[in-house]
């Protein structure tokens, strides 16, 4: 297999590749090269070395991305711009690539569509820069999670060779943030490297995504296990005229019933895609049956720790030859085969977002009106955080003169400084102290209970 992102980000686009669309606009070679040229000479006058990337636009994003990458930089991607979370990692970078201001003290290179060299020449490169992604660990703290260009592009080669057949001359559309390691790939790194354009907009809508799929004869779709899932209803769950090609997921299992929703829609399952920020890919999945096991990718090399079932991963994508251990639990079913039977740490997807029980409770604890704070995961109607509150003295007079609402969007309000505003509790319990067993000890099942009734 060619090194198809290394290949590409080498030559750049051929004048006429389309890089990316939306409804009133289109971005091709020519201009995309104009606009990295110009960014480029930009960071190449600065001597500084790490570079915060955030921009909401997906073309802009791709701007920023492979010029920083060709002036051999470091580029730091946040899981989310809050304020909280660049305070926590603001020693991290020196400067902010971005298309909005979102970080004062720092050196800024403002990212615009109108910044060009109308004579631009793809950059050359005797060393290609880094990038460095923020996600949540399991200490509570942001964990850095280092990927060179050799290991983004063995992933973009393997997807390319597992999926190219099924894309036709595809564009690209995604639900997803390319800021985050499972958009980086599948809507920016692997279109650019296969000449796929992609729409720079984020579709938030089913009404949008019915508008391209009627106006694109081949579309991949890129999405998540918690918008598929919505999706069949938004469509009154009737076969359309017009469907993708192929529609990935990925963040978590997608529920059985969901992919069978979105085949009788589309006419197939999506497919799933398992991995995290730190392993990348590890395997794939369409559920044409029940409990379907995952097919590790071509490279990789899976067992089960024998103790407590363990999955170890041994990957091209990872930046040493050592099995990793992950925090998934496996059943091993053969070789390269395997199913998902949960987490064994307190690290659980919300909508698809990673978080950290452990970071959102500390986080809560720092308030001033709560003592103690504990988080657990309700399964129904979707996967959503409860939250158990121990209140302050003063808190508990805040709670006897303002209510329970007020706290609720008070406690709220303080989450917001450092985590997205769907990845917060949606229940809220105040009891007198933490319900616990005979040992003194907090059980899962006690802390459910509260939730049994509202």
């Amino acid at each position: 297999m060619t090194e198809l992102l290394k290949s590409w980000l080498s030559k750049g686009p051929s004048s006429q590749q389309l890089i990316s669309f939306n409804h009133h606009n289109i971005v091709t070679g020519a201009v995309f090269t104009g606009q990295v040229a110009y960014l480029h000479q930009q960071l190449m006058l600065s001597p500084s070395k790490r570079w915060l990337l955030a921009s909401e636009s997906s073309d802009l994003f791709a701007v920023g991305l492979c010029a920083a990458l060709l002036a051999g930089k470091e580029i730091i991607l946040p899981a989310n711009t809050q304020t909280g979370t660049l305070s926590e990692i603001t020693h991290e970078f020196d400067g902010v690539i971005s298309d909005q201001a979102i970080c004062e003290g720092k050196c800024f290179i403002m990212l615009k569509k109108d910044l060009t060299q109308s004579a631009g020449v793809w950059p050359n490169c005797t060393q290609f820069g880094q990038l460095i992604l923020f996600t949540s660990g399991s200490s509570g703290h942001p964990k850095a999670v280092r990927k060179t260009l050799d290991q983004l592009d063995a992933e973009v080669t393997v997807l390319e060779h597992t999926f190219a057949q099924h894309l036709p001359q595809c564009s690209v559309i995604s639900t997803v943030s390319h800021q985050h390691i499972y958009g980086l790939l599948f809507k920016i790194l692997w279109p650019l490297a296969a000449s796929r354009p992609f729409l720079s907009d984020l579709v938030e809508y089913p009404e949008t995504l019915t508008y391209y799929t009627s106006l694109f004869p081949n579309l991949c779709l890129i999405s998540s296990p918690a918008q598929l899932s919505r999706l069949p209803d938004a469509l009154d769950n009737e076969p359309q005229l017009r469907s993708p090609s192929l529609v990935f997921s990925s963040g978590g299992p997608l529920h059985y019933d969901a992919a069978q929703g979105v085949a009788h829609c589309y006419g197939k399952q999506p497919i799933e895609v398992f991995g995290s920020t730190e392993t990348g890919g590890i395997a794939y999945r369409r559920q044409t049956l029940k409990d379907q096991p995952w097919q590790a990718f071509h490279g990789i090399e899976i067992k089960q720790d024998n103790k407590d079932g363990a999955l170890n991963v041994k990957s091209p994508y990872l930046e040493d030859a050592n099995w990793l251990r992950s925090e998934d639990q496996i059943e091993l079913v053969e070789a390269g085969l395997f199913h998902l039977r949960g987490r064994l740490d307190r690290i659980v997807k919300i909508e698809e977002k990673r978080v950290s029980l452990v970071q959102m409770e500390a986080l809560l604890e720092s308030h001033p009106l709560i003592e103690r704070a504990v988080l657990v995961s309700l399964e129904q109607p979707r996967t959503q955080l409860g939250a158990v509150i121990v209140l302050s003295e003063h808190g508990i007079k805040e709670l006897e003169v303002e209510g329970k609402l007020s706290l609720n969007n008070l406690f709220k309000a303080h989450l917001l400084t450092q985590f997205e505003r769907v990845t917060l509790p949606k229940r809220w319990r105040y009891p007198d102290a933490l319900p616990v067993n005979q040992q003194g000890k907090h059980v899962q099942a006690l802390l459910l209970e509260l939730f049994n009734h509202d």
